[in-house]
């Protein structure tokens, strides 16, 4: 046996050849291998990834639809690797090949440095003579995620799933594997069920139900695992047993979840998915603290996440849809005065009328602006803020004009027929007729009108794929969304200032395929501010909190405690104002730019600064909700009470514990509310008022 170890940024990985040249992974994990004794029979298990050719046999044992004992991955021999160092980090790459299939398979392992994540993907060369079709390949595999310590896995193992959907984003919940129907069910060393927990994405929305993430723990030793996957539309992830143990398993699309398949000819490549997998021994805050830092590391720059401008956007609680000239102009001044920088007309600035079903020329509207739409451009670039525009350039409506002019390679097809959704047609960006339209709409949109911003949303659903010029409906809708991304990075090339939000109603695109490349994530389309505040608090477990918009909309009529909470909720994250900001009293403007003007002293910091939750993650029901952010010698926390009968709240700050801090409430500046800092418990004592209210502090060292 040879053995390849790893120690690298706090990540201990082992790998193990034996003398038939199976490779495995043993060990990857925040502290070093303890049970190097493996068995013989897990000789079949711990398998550096899985790869399934139609037309192979599995010989070995297997039950269900699990990506286990797939063939030829099975009998896959290591044939060397590399390790070396990138701009990154360290590097390591890790061959294998089968003799009779003629595949031949790169796994990648990026390191990063100073951070506990490493990146994996997973490369397959068909260099044999006869073409293959290529069924599943992991991206990620690993066996034995529980083998730590001595309780049983049903005793010790927690899994979080970031469940999501519109209006309920970032919502975790926390299950034993009884919980999910895995709890142990024979002796510890033939453990094989038929059972998978699979957590998949099907389609262009690739968060309409779920992150691309999780978070498991071994409550018995504190180690834990996390992961997300980098793609922008159909993904997969699995915990199952094998060999008497579990695994984790990360891919992309799948010919069972998602209709994907891919043929490889001669000479052909494919390149999985990638994923990302991290490791913690300090618990959950810890662990989203590591991703926060690799999403930095690893996000195009752009002076937008930087600079964090503050967004006045016309939607939300506000023109709701329906711009027009004489709406516009008294609101752009008002948000010029509250201090906003960026200000986006939203939709319906294309047509006049019920505009759903016709959209796709984004011409404007000579209807709603009489004086041309660059009238409203030029006045909002008058007043010192950027201009803004929603688009949505991936469909065109069914009753658009143009949709019935160019050719039919344009849309998605199945079945001989176009995709239909919601009265949209879903263009395919593998045609470059149709990223050169999509081109020319920013083009004008940029060199024409002057527009710096666009509000880039996606609202339809064309599901599993297209069959024109595709192997499979999956394969083809994979090949679109990496043309989309390459026509993003092409978009950025020409117009590196250009700002450009990710919006798909909401956060229905939460994935770092996309957010690698785009400055600013719609948190939610959320109306209703109380409920707003949990998905405000979780939102940084799925994105930074620099690119992390969320809606400020003070309603009116409302009280000064409404407008506050509406103001705490974005005041840690990336403003996104909105509301009726023009028929507030003076009250609740002063409050407004109040909390602007914060924000505007504490915005290098966010850029720079980790989460944390000193309640746990938020849920709706939640009396109380925090969330933290911490940099240098300073922490701020945000503090929200909902329908309270208690008016006080014990918020443990670990990370504060034996320090002496000066605590002040810093929004509103004179708000009604009281506070005890106790050092020696590391806690924080809050009263607040009324029936609902937030309040923002500012804790900072004393030395």
């Amino acid at each position: 046996m040879r053995t390849i170890d790893i120690a690298e940024n706090g990540i201990y990985m082992n790998f193990e050849i034996s003398e038939n040249k199976r490779i495995r992974l043993l060990h990857f994990a925040a502290t070093p291998l303890s049970t190097p004794d493996l068995t013989e029979y897990e000789n079949s298990g711990f398998r550096l990834l899985e790869l399934a050719l139609s037309g192979y046999d599995r010989p070995e044992e297997r039950h269900g639809l699990k990506y286990t004992v797939t063939s030829p991955g099975y009998r896959l021999e290591y044939s060397g690797y590399k390790d070396y160092r990138t701009d990154a980090g360290r590097k390591i790459e890790i061959f294998s090949e089968d003799e009779e299939s003629g595949i031949y398979v790169s796994s990648h392992y990026q390191f990063y440095d100073g951070i506990s994540v490493i990146r994996c993907s997973s490369t397959v060369e068909n260099k044999g003579s006869e073409s293959q079709c290529l069924e599943y390949i992991s991206s990620f595999n690993l066996n034995g995620i529980e083998k730590e310590g001595l309780l049983k896995a049903d005793e010790k193992m927690r899994l979080m799933i970031p469940h999501n959907s519109w209006q309920r984003e970032f919502q975790w919940k926390s299950y034993s594997l009884d919980d999910l129907g895995m709890a142990q069910c024979q002796p510890d060393l033939k453990q094989r069920s038929s059972k998978a927990v699979h957590i998949s994405n099907t389609g262009n929305w690739s968060t309409k139900e779920f992150l691309p993430m999780g978070y498991l723990e071994n409550t018995e030793t504190g180690g834990s695992l996390f992961w997300q996957i980098e793609h922008n539309g159909s993904w997969h992830w699995e915990i199952s047993d094998q060999t008497g143990h579990l695994y984790l398993q990360l891919s992309g699309p799948s010919e069972n979840e998602s209709h994907w398949f891919k043929n490889l000819h001669s000479g052909e490549k494919f390149v999985s998915v990638p994923a990302v997998v991290g490791v913690s021994c300090k618990g959950f805050d810890e662990s989203m603290g590591e991703l926060t830092n690799y999403r930095r590391a690893i996000r195009r720059r752009n002076p937008d996440n930087e600079k964090l401008g503050i967004i006045f956007n016309d939607y939300m609680n506000c023109l709701w849809a329906d711009p027009t000239t004489e709406k516009e102009m008294p609101l752009i001044a008002a948000a010029a005065d509250l201090g906003c920088e960026y200000y986006c007309i939203d939709a319906g600035w294309y047509d006049e009328g019920d505009w759903w079903d016709s959209v796709g020329e984004w011409q404007p509207s000579d209807e709603r602006f009489p004086g041309g739409i660059k009238e409203v451009i030029d006045f909002i670039r008058s007043k010192g803020m950027i201009p803004g525009l929603w688009l949505e350039l991936e469909v065109m409506g069914i009753h658009c004009k143009k949709a019935k002019e160019v050719s039919a390679d344009w849309f998605f097809h199945r079945h001989g027929k176009k995709v239909y959704d919601r009265s949209r047609f879903q263009l395919d960006f593998r045609n470059p007729e149709v990223r050169e339209y999509a081109s020319s709409v920013i083009r004008r949109l940029v060199e024409e009108y002057g527009v710096g911003y666009i509000k880039m949303d996606y609202n339809i659903e064309p599901g599993i794929g297209t069959e024109i010029n595709a192997d499979s409906v999956g394969d083809g809708l994979l090949e679109h969304e990496r043309a989309y991304l390459g026509w993003l990075d092409s978009l950025f090339v020409k117009y590196p200032e250009l700002i450009i939000e990710n919006c798909s109603s909401g956060g229905l695109r939460i994935d770092y395929a996309l957010l690698s490349r785009l400055s600013i994530q719609s948190t939610s389309d959320q109306e209703d501010f109380l409920r707003y505040a949990t998905i405000a608090a979780n939102s940084p477990t799925g994105v930074t909190p620099e690119q992390a918009a969320v809606w400020s909309y003070p309603l009116v009529p409302g009280d000064d405690e409404e407008v506050i909470f509406n103001m705490v909720n974005a005041l840690l994250l990336r403003v996104h104002q909105s509301g009726n900001i023009l028929n507030l009293d003076q009250k609740g403007k002063d409050l407004v730019k109040e909390a602007l003007d914060y924000y505007k002293n504490i915005r290098p910091a966010i850029k720079e600064a980790l989460p944390f939750w000193p309640l746990g993650l938020s849920s709706f029901h939640d009396t109380w909700t925090c969330l933290g952010l911490k940099t240098g010698d300073v922490s701020y926390v945000a503090v929200w009470k909902r329908d309270a009968g208690e008016d006080r709240c014990l918020l443990p700050l670990e990370h504060l514990k034996g320090k002496e801090q000066i605590v002040r409430c810093v929004y509103p500046a004179d708000g009604d509310c009281r506070f005890s800092w106790n050092s020696g418990m590391g806690t924080l004592s809050v009263e607040l008022p009324g029936i609902y209210s937030a309040r923002l502090f500012e804790i900072r060292s004393k030395s």
